[in-house]
Parts: C-alpha cells; sequence; structure tokens
C-alpha cells in the first residue's frame, strides 16, 4: 500500500513538472511573437515622419531651377511649377530674416546642391545662404528668394506688393531688382518699376 502511494505521488510530480514546462514554453513562444509584432510596428511608426517631412517640402531638391514667366507686372523669377518667387524689404542682401511664421507663409526656396538657371535667369547671379534650421536657400543677386503660400498656382502673383511682417514683398526680374508695381487705378494702367529692394 505504502509502495502505491509512493508510485501515484511520483507519477502525480512529473505530471506536473511536465504542465509546468508546457506552459513556460508557451509563454516564451508568445512573448517573442509579442516583441517581434512590437518591433515591427515600432519601425513602421519610425519611418513615418521622414516620408511626410518629404513630401512637406516640395521646394527642397537637387539643384533647384530658377527660371522665368511673364504677367502684367512684366518678367519675373519663378521656382518650381512656375511659380512666382519673391523678395523681402526687411531681408539684408545676403541674410534671411524671414522664420518662424514668416516662413510658413512665404516659404523659402531652398536647394540641397548649387541651383540651376533656365528662361532668362543669370546662373553668375544665383547664390545660396544658409538659413537658421541649417537648410540652405537660394539667393539671387544676394537676394534671398521666397514663394508665397497664397499663390495656389503658376501664373499668380497675389504676394505682389504685400506687407506682410512690417515690409514688403516683391517679385523679382531677371535683372536681381524688386519689381515694383502700383496697382492699377481705375480705367488706368498703373505705373510700374524696379528697384533694388535695398
Amino acid at each position: 500500500m505504502q509502495r502505491l502511494r509512493r508510485t501515484r505521488y511520483r507519477i502525480g510530480a512529473v505530471a506536473a513538472l511536465i504542465g509546468v514546462s508546457v506552459l513556460v514554453a508557451a509563454c516564451g513562444s508568445s512573448s517573442s511573437k509579442t516583441t517581434a509584432t512590437s518591433s515591427s510596428a515600432g519601425s513602421s511608426t519610425a519611418s513615418t515622419p521622414a516620408s511626410s517631412t518629404a513630401a512637406a517640402s516640395p521646394a527642397a531638391g537637387k539643384g533647384t531651377a530658377v527660371s522665368t514667366a511673364s504677367g502684367k507686372e512684366g518678367a519675373f523669377l519663378t521656382g518650381a511649377g512656375g511659380r512666382a518667387l519673391y523678395l523681402w524689404d526687411a531681408d539684408a542682401k545676403g541674410k534671411s530674416n524671414c522664420s518662424g511664421a514668416c516662413a510658413q507663409a512665404w516659404p523659402p526656396l531652398t536647394t540641397t546642391s548649387k541651383p540651376t538657371a533656365s528662361g532668362s535667369v543669370k546662373a553668375s547671379q544665383l547664390g545660396t545662404i544658409k538659413r537658421s534650421d541649417g537648410s540652405e536657400q537660394v539667393t539671387y543677386d544676394g537676394h534671398p528668394l521666397y514663394y508665397f503660400a497664397g499663390d495656389p498656382s503658376s501664373g499668380t502673383t497675389n504676394g505682389q506688393g504685400s506687407d506682410e511682417f512690417g515690409a514688403k514683398w516683391w517679385l523679382v526680374s531677371p535683372s536681381g531688382s524688386a519689381i515694383t508695381s502700383d496697382p492699377p487705378a481705375a480705367g488706368g494702367s498703373g505705373s510700374s518699376s524696379s528697384s533694388s529692394g535695398y
């Protein structure tokens, strides 16, 4: 009788040991899968900001091209998609003073390599300056160049003559001068002139 009890005790202990082993193995396997899933989810999330940043900066690119277009103001500089480019009277020559909210309303024309000229643009007048965020902004005759967020497409020059952020914004002529123009008077064509903007 005592021998029978010992045998039953041993069988019970072995069964319990096997049960614990199976449980530990199952937990370990589940834990590995969870870690792998978390890891792949993490890498997917980590890559998202980079792609959204790239999409948010269409103005930046290799050898950003500067060209010209013509409108009621005459010939003026354009960037990607034929969008008008502006200079700002508040900038010092070779230095941008537009950042933060200003740079959101007037996005700087940036590049990752030497800008290229087409149309009536003079390659010798193109250059770059380093902005406070480390990006390279394209300049023309020393003037930092900007788009205007209120110009939805090529052919629009809604920023011309604006005094947002405390100084005037002007289209830029192929000579590098600011194109200053008076709004057309009723029944008249208005007058226009070019100045350096500095």
